[in-house]
């Protein structure tokens, strides 16, 4: 299993939202179709066909884990997990 399919998994568990690296995450976001864009301390993700923006936050080297809900929410939402 690759690197960002173990996060995705880990991220759709939903057992572990405190523990989620920030770089890790920007990744996956990537792979999953996402543009980036930062403004100040916010990086922020748009992707065709999805109506929110995700707008994520460093916590040390971690995500706030109220932002790995979001991901989650919007990644089932839009069925972007692939087969996991």
């Amino acid at each position: 299993m690759a690197k960002y399919e173990k996060l995705l998994f880990q991220i759709l568990r939903g057992t572990s939202d405190a523990n989620i690296a920030f770089r890790d995450l920007c990744q996956l976001l990537g792979q999953l179709g996402f543009e980036k864009r930062i403004k100040g301390s916010h990086h922020l993700f748009t992707k065709y066909g999805v109506e929110e923006m995700i707008n994520i936050q460093k916590d040390g080297s971690k995500v706030k884990p109220y932002q790995v809900r979001q991901v989650r929410q919007i990644i089932l939402k839009y069925k972007l997990g692939g087969d996991i």
